[in-house]
C-alpha cells in the first residue's frame, strides 16, 4: 500500500510498473516529490518572512505550501509524461514505441530550478547564517554612522552649534580679558601698598620711618589706590560687557539647545533607518560579502549546502530523464500504440462504410429520378394519344406520326431503344 502511494505521488500507473527496478526507481521520485515539497514549503515560508523583513507573519505558512504545490505538480507532470512515438503503429519493433526525449520540457525544469534556487535557497542560507550576517551588518551599520555623521544634516547642524560655541567662548574671553586686568592691577596695588609699608617703617628705599605727604612711601600709596580704582573701573567695564552680551548669550544658549535637540533627533532618525536596512537585500549581500571574503570558511559550505538543495529540486526530474526508456515507459507506450492503432483501424473502416453508404444513396437517388422522368414522359405519350384519337374521332382523319418520345439517355431505368419507342406508342 505505501509503494503504490508512492508511485501515486509519482504520478505513475501503478499496473504498468512490472519490474522491481521501475519500481525502486519511481518509489524513490516519490520520496523526493515528498521532501521537496517540505523543503519548498519551509523555503516559501522564510522568503515571505523576508520579504517582511522578518516579522516572522503567520500567513507564511499559507503560501509556502501553495509554492511548493506548484513546483510539484510541474514535476509530477514531467515524471508521469511518456514520449510515445505515434508513427507505425502496426510496427513491432521495440525502438518505434518511444520518442526521443524533448530537452525543451527539461531545460525549463533547469531554469525553474535554478529561479527556486535564489527564491527559496537563499532565505534559508541567511537563516543558517543569521549570526555571522548579524556581526557584518552591524559593522557596516556602524560605517553608514561615521560617514552620516561627517556630512549630511547632522555636520551642518554641528557646524553652527560649534560656529555659535566659539562666540560664546570669544564673549568669554573678552570679560576675561577685562577681569585679568583688574586682578594684576590689584595684585599690582597689593604690591605697591607692601612697599609703602615697608617704607614707613624705614625698611623701604628712604630708609626713613613714617610715611609724609609728597614722600616715597605716599606716592606708593597713591599709586596703590590708583590701580585699585584702575581694578575697580575694569571690573565695571567686564559687568557691562556681560550685560550688552546676555541677549545675545540668550539667543545661542536657546538656539544651541534646539541644535542639540535636531543632531539627536536626526541621528535617532538615522540609526532606525541604518536599521532598517536589515532585510532581504542587505543580508544577501553581507552574505556574499562573507562568501567572498572567507571561502574556505563560509563560503564552501555555503556552496556545498545550496547545491544539495539545488540536487534535491532537480532530483525527481533528474532521475526521470536518466531511465528514459525503462519498462514502464515502454508497457505503457505498447498500451497507448495499442489503442491508437484499435482507434485508426475504426476510424478507417468507418471511412470505408461512409464511402459504400454514399454510393449507395447515390444509385438509389439515380434510379429514383430516372422511374419519375419515365412515369412523366408515358404520362405524355398517353395525353398526345388522347388527343390523336379525339381529333381523329371530330375530323375523320389521322393525324401526322407523333415525334419520338424524348428518354433519358444511358440511365438503366430507361434505355434508350428503338423496340421501347414502338412499345411505348402501341
Amino acid at each position: 500500500m505505501r509503494r503504490r502511494l508512492l508511485l501515486r505521488i509519482a504520478n505513475v500507473n501503478p499496473d504498468s510498473v512490472t519490474t522491481h527496478s521501475d519500481r525502486v526507481l519511481y518509489s524513490s521520485i516519490g520520496v523526493f516529490i515528498v521532501l521537496y515539497f517540505v523543503y519548498a514549503t519551509v523555503g516559501g515560508a522564510a522568503f515571505v518572512d523576508a520579504s517582511a523583513n522578518y516579522t516572522h507573519p503567520w500567513w507564511q505558512w499559507l503560501v509556502g505550501p501553495l509554492v511548493a504545490t506548484g513546483v510539484v505538480a510541474y514535476d509530477r507532470a514531467v515524471v508521469g509524461r511518456v514520449s510515445i512515438n505515434y508513427e507505425r503503429l502496426d510496427s513491432p519493433d521495440p525502438k518505434d514505441l518511444l520518442r526521443r526525449p524533448t530537452f525543451g520540457l527539461y531545460a525549463g525544469r533547469i531554469t525553474l530550478a535554478l529561479l527556486f534556487a535564489v527564491i527559496i535557497t537563499e532565505p534559508l542560507m541567511l537563516a543558517r547564517y543569521q549570526g555571522e550576517i548579524d556581526n557584518r551588518l552591524n559593522d557596516v551599520h556602524n560605517q553608514q554612522i561615521s560617514v552620516i555623521e561627517v556630512g549630511g544634516a547632522i555636520a551642518a547642524y554641528d557646524t553652527r552649534l560649534q560656529e555659535l560655541k566659539k562666540q560664546t567662548v570669544a564673549e568669554d574671553q573678552a570679560v576675561q580679558a577685562l577681569n585679568t586686568r583688574a586682578a594684576e592691577k590689584r595684585r599690582d596695588a597689593r604690591k605697591l601698598y607692601q612697599q609703602a609699608i615697608a617704607d614707613s617703617e624705614g625698611d623701604g628705599v628712604s630708609r626713613k620711618a613714617g610715611c609724609p605727604v609728597g614722600g616715597y612711601c605716599d606716592t606708593l600709596v597713591k599709586r596703590s589706590r590708583g590701580l585699585d580704582d584702575q581694578a575697580a573701573r575694569l571690573d565695571a567695564q567686564a559687568a557691562r560687557l556681560q550685560d550688552t552680551q546676555k541677549a545675545a548669550r540668550t539667543a545661542r544658549a536657546a538656539e544651541q539647545a534646539d541644535l542639540t535637540a535636531k543632531i539627536a533627533e536626526q541621528r535617532t532618525v538615522n540609526a532606525e533607518a541604518i536599521r532598517a536596512d536589515a532585510g532581504f537585500g542587505a543580508r544577501t549581500k553581507a552574505m556574499w560579502y562573507l562568501v567572498t571574503s572567507d571561502f574556505w570558511g563560509i563560503g564552501v559550505f555555503y556552496l556545498g549546502i545550496a547545491l544539495l538543495l539545488v540536487a534535491l529540486d532537480c532530483a525527481a526530474v533528474g532521475l526521470k530523464f536518466v531511465s528514459h526508456g525503462n519498462a514502464y515507459e515502454r508497457e505503457e507506450a505498447r498500451q497507448a500504440r495499442g489503442h491508437e492503432h484499435e482507434a485508426a483501424i475504426g476510424y478507417e473502416q468507418g471511412l470505408k462504410d461512409m464511402r459504400r453508404y454514399a454510393e449507395a444513396t447515390s444509385r438509389v437517388m439515380a434510379e429514383g429520378i430516372g422511374k419519375a422522368s419515365r412515369d412523366e414522359q408515358l404520362t405524355d405519350v398517353a395525353i398526345e394519344r388522347a388527343r390523336a384519337h379525339l381529333y381523329d374521332s371530330v375530323t375523320g382523319s389521322a393525324l401526322p406520326p407523333l415525334p419520338p418520345v424524348p428518354l433519358i439517355e444511358r440511365h438503366p431505368a430507361a434505355p434508350r431503344t428503338q423496340r421501347n419507342v414502338d412499345r411505348l406508342r402501341a
